[in-house]
């Protein structure tokens, strides 16, 4: 028996939460994935897994091989690209993650420029809102955007993006523009639900220099995307907040307005976060040397079109 390709079957079941998933993922017969964790299982001596109709678990034992087996297969590949010269010249293949939006309007375009400039190097980028994990879904590096959690994680920073309140100078013209946050309560608000919470929203002090303070606002309408709270600003259904960079475009344009800059909280971080190594691999380094400096220039310019 292959002890890493056994390995490799196992964290692929683990990862998907099933024998089929793990089947597709890999591209072998299901049957052949079957054989392989019984054949794990009687050299151990050990059940990995508990399964029924319905579910499939670890077992405690299971749990442990995982993470161990984890570990081994990642050492493994980095000495394989360390033998194959990835350490001495930008090659090989690169996993990026970046949120949505920011992601397409401001990495990708790097991408792109990298990928010309880089010819041995292939990407995958991945754009989701969700955080995702850079050790368990294999990411070489990932744009966040927001306050980072401690962890054994290296950060690079690049920027930090304002949080606007905007509005359409038609529904000013007929609300009135609030001079301060608490005018809000008589204005009709548009909330992106997964930023702010639909009850409240966060101010500094201001000129005045008072703390922060939280200030109740009327939700007309809730939406789950950013690009939908701009939206209905634009149409004019009320005053919506969001990062600088989703309203940019739309305010260059003349079609929302920025309320209350002087009430701004403190801004939203923008980092390239990545797994520390005791040897980066170039094609990370190359990446990161890259595009850094272009996000930073992006971020410069999504705040000068804000203010």
């Amino acid at each position: 028996m292959d002890r890493l390709d056994a390995m490799s079957v196992l964290v692929a079941v683990a990862e998907n939460g099933s024998f089929s998933g793990a089947a597709r993922k890999l591209g072998a017969p299901l049957p052949t994935v079957s054989r392989k964790i019984s054949e794990l299982e009687a050299r151990l001596n050990a059940r990995l897994l508990t399964r029924t109709t319905r579910t499939l678990s670890l077992t405690d034992a299971g749990a442990a091989y995982v993470a161990a087996s984890k570990r081994i297969l990642e050492q493994v590949a980095e000495a394989e690209r360390a033998a194959s010269g990835e350490y001495v010249a930008p090659r090989g293949d690169l996993v990026i993650a970046a949120p949505i939006v920011f992601g397409r309007l401001h990495v990708l375009p790097a991408v792109n420029e990298f990928l010309r400039q880089y010819p041995d190097i292939d990407v995958r980028l991945t754009l989701s809102d969700r955080n995702v994990q850079l050790v368990d879904d294999h990411i070489d590096l990932a744009v966040r955007v927001g306050t980072l959690a401690d962890s054994g994680m290296v950060a690079t920073r690049v920027g930090a993006l304002r949080r606007v309140v905007c509005a359409s100078p038609g529904y000013l013209a007929s609300a009135g523009m609030p001079k301060v946050p608490e005018d809000l309560a008589a204005l009709s608000c548009v909330n992106f639900d997964s930023f702010t919470s639909s009850a409240a929203w966060t101010f500094s002090g201001g000129e005045s220099g008072r703390a922060e303070r939280r200030v109740p606002i009327h939700t007309r309408l809730a939406v789950n995307t950013a690009e939908a709270a701009v939206d209905a600003a634009i149409a004019g259904v009320g005053v919506t907040r969001v990062l600088s960079y989703q309203a940019a475009h739309a305010v260059a344009e003349g079609k929302l307005k920025i309320l209350l800059a002087a009430y701004e909280p403190e801004p939203v971080p923008i980092n390239l976060l990545y797994v520390g190594q005791s040897l980066l691999p170039r094609k990370t380094r190359a990446f990161l040397d890259f595009v850094a400096p272009r996000i930073r220039e992006g971020v410069a310019q999504v705040d000068a079109m804000t203010r």
